[in-house]
C-alpha cells in the first residue's frame, strides 16, 4: 500500500501523538541516536505542538497506521535548549524555522517520504515567512563500538536538499543510550539552508 503523508491539526494532531512518541521511541533506539526511550519524557517533549503557532507535524501513514512523522516549528521556540549554540553566530533564531526530527519505520525507507517531509517542512516555513530552515543531528565518533558495518550516513541526502553544516553551530542534549544507566551529553550538529 502506497504511503500518505499529510499535515496533521486539531484533533488528528492530538491523537497521534501517543503513537509519534512510540515512533520516536522505536526510531531513535537506532543508531546514531541510540536513545533508551522514556514515553513521560516523550509526552511532555510532543505536547507544545499542539498549542505553539507555527508547529507543524507530519504523518506518513500506511491506511490508518502511523509509521513515519516529521516535526517543526519556530526556532524561538525552542530557544532555551538553543540560546547556547547560536550564541554568537551570524543567524538570528527568529529568522529559522527548525525541522526538529524525522522518524519513519525502515519498511517505509526509500519510497520518497524522506523528501515529503522535508517538502511539506519548508512549504510550512515558507508561510510563515522565514527565510531559513534548520535541523541537528548528533555526531558520533567514527569508531564508535556500536556503529554498524552497514551504515550509511545522511549527509549526502540532507546536502542534495540543499542543507550543509553551520560551521560551529552545535547543541548538546543529554539522554541515555541503550544500555546505560545514567544520561550523557552528546553534541548535535546544526544544518541550515536558505529556503
Amino acid at each position: 500500500m502506497a504511503l500518505e503523508l499529510k499535515v496533521l491539526t486539531g484533533d488528528e494532531l492530538a491523537q497521534s501523538l501517543p503513537d509519534v512518541a512510540a515512533l520516536r521511541i522505536k526510531v531513535f533506539r537506532e543508531w546514531p541516536y541510540l536513545y533508551e526511550g522514556d514515553h513521560a519524557y516523550e509526552e511532555r517533549y510532543l505536547e507544545p505542538y499542539l498549542n505553539t503557532v507555527g508547529a507543524v507535524l507530519v504523518g506518513a501513514f500506511e491506511g490508518t497506521a502511523l509509521v513515519g512523522a516529521a516535526t517543526g516549528m519556530p526556532l524561538t521556540a525552542h530557544a532555551d535548549d538553543f540560546a547556547v549554540a547560536f550564541a554568537g553566530s551570524a543567524y538570528k533564531p527568529e529568522d529559522i524555522f527548525y525541522c526538529a526530527e524525522s522518524v519513519l519505520l525502515p519498511e517505509y525507507r526509500g519510497q520518497g517520504a524522506g523528501h515529503r517531509f522535508f517538502d511539506l517542512r519548508e512549504e510550512a516555513a515558507r508561510a510563515q515567512g522565514f527565510g531559513l530552515c534548520a535541523f541537528c543531528a548528533v555526531v558520533r565518533p567514527p569508531d564508535h563500538p556500536a556503529r554498524p558495518e552497514s551504515y550509511r550516513a545522511l549527509d549526502g541526502f540532507w546536502r542534495a536538499r540543499g542543507y550543509a553544516p553551520a560551521d560551529g553551530i552545535v547543541a548538546e542534549f543529554s539522554w541515555k543510550d541503550i544500555g546505560e544507566s545514567y544520561e550523557t551529553l552528546k553534541p548535535l550538529q546544526f544544518w541550515i539552508r536558505e529556503l
